[in-house]
């Protein structure tokens, strides 16, 4: 059963703008809503609806088909009927660059705005870093994304749209479980992403469905900077690894830079943690630690990390972040030896507690410093790049 909570605890200034095409994109619809848009449209039966669907939703997150009339097992009259109807979209990419580590970063546009998305390969792992919103409403101080404002949610389809955008750079057409570049996806881009939880819900359903994308809820985590009373829905509803920003284990210090403790404090935050359904020592909670210079890095500080970790029974891991500059930011990095120290404290108490290494910092990839585009450039030079990509492709 749901577990009730609000939805929406944060106004959201604005929706996404309508296409001006009047096409209704069918990525993000799960199939019955799939099912219901073609009996709508008058294109099927009632009772043929739900097989179409089912034909659709193979093309789409199995074949990775944006065209229509390559969905060769629907007879030719429904695919010419369907492009009058429906659309199977992508968002806009508006720039894509490439570190010299490897990482890509995205800079996307759908319904009017710009956000990012960041495509970080490893060894034996390759993990996409999900945005939820255009801009963020938590003003964390670390983050650059928390000096946007809020400009709106990301649909479920806009959601799942970078995933899908994602598959296309890779080359990973058609989807199969073996073999595969993107293999994990964390929900840690712009945005809250338990302040969109519907959208991020039913997004997250479609990557996980086994006849599709079929990404095992275990490969996905959810990070969230600490929205107490949805924490409890998101385990029930989403069932996905749970990530949390922590940052600072001292009150002063965590109001100063998330300020969301002011309204949900460390103590409330971290009963959350030990209640999250689903959470034991195989799927443990990863607390998420930014390395600041001076403010949150002590020794003080790692011990009572480590004590409120035991006093509250969380099977947890802690990831340390070396802070990743960005223009403007009022923090430096904690020095590579303090880091360490830090580290080695939290691992002799039994607790896990890597370092982060540092990915894609030379094209603002990193964590914490995805900041959409339409906050540092004009509308000319966006519609130049977006033209430059175009001639290219």
């Amino acid at each position: 059963m749901p577990i009730p909570g609000p939805v929406e605890p944060v106004p959201v200034p604005r929706a996404p703008a309508p296409r001006a095409d009047g096409l209704v994109d069918l990525v993000g619809l799960d199939r019955a809503a799939i099912a219901a848009a073609l009996v709508e449209a008058g294109l099927v039966t009632p009772r043929e609806a739900r097989m179409r669907a089912r034909q659709l939703w193979h093309w789409i997150y199995s074949r990775g088909a944006t065209d229509f009339a390559a969905m060769t097992d629907l007879a030719k009259p429904l695919r010419q009927a369907l492009v009058r109807h429906f659309t199977v979209g992508r968002p806009e990419v508006v720039d894509a660059l490439v570190s010299a580590d490897g990482t890509r970063k995205w800079l996307l546009r759908s319904g009017g705005e710009t956000y990012e998305a960041v495509f970080i390969p490893d060894a034996d792992r390759g993990t996409l870093c999900v945005s939820s919103q255009v801009g963020c409403t938590l003003n964390c101080r670390f983050c650059h994304t928390g000096t946007m404002k809020l400009v709106r949610n990301l649909t479920a389809g806009e959601i799942v749209g970078q995933v899908l955008l994602a598959r296309d750079a890779l080359g990973e057409w058609p989807s199969k479980p073996e073999g595969r570049l993107l293999t994990n996806i964390v929900m840690m881009g712009m945005g809250e992403p338990l302040y969109n939880f519907d959208n991020v819900r039913d997004a997250l359903r479609v990557v996980m469905d086994g006849e599709g994308l079929a990404l095992s809820k275990r490969r996905i985590t959810l990070s969230t900077s600490g929205v107490v009373p949805m924490m409890a829905r998101a385990g029930e509803e989403i069932g996905v690894n749970l990530a949390v920003s922590l940052h600072a284990v001292r009150k002063e210090v965590r109001d100063e830079i998330v300020p969301l403790n002011r309204k949900w404090g460390i103590p409330e935050l971290l009963e959350a943690c030990a209640a999250y359904p689903g959470a034991n020592n195989a799927r443990r909670i990863t607390f998420e630690y930014v390395m600041l210079d001076g403010v949150n890095d002590s020794d003080a500080d790692a011990r009572e990390l480590v004590r409120l970790i035991r006093a509250y029974r969380i099977p947890a891991k802690v990831n340390l972040i070396p802070f990743n500059p960005w223009p403007g930011s009022p923090y430096a990095c904690s020095p590579d030896a303090r880091i360490a120290r830090f580290s080695a404290i939290i691992f002799e108490a039994g607790i896990s507690a890597p370092v982060r290494t540092p990915r894609g910092r030379d094209i603002m990839a990193a964590c914490g410093q995805l900041k959409s585009a339409s906050e540092r450039l004009s509308r000319a030079e966006l519609a130049a790049r977006a033209a430059e990509k175009e001639a290219a492709w």
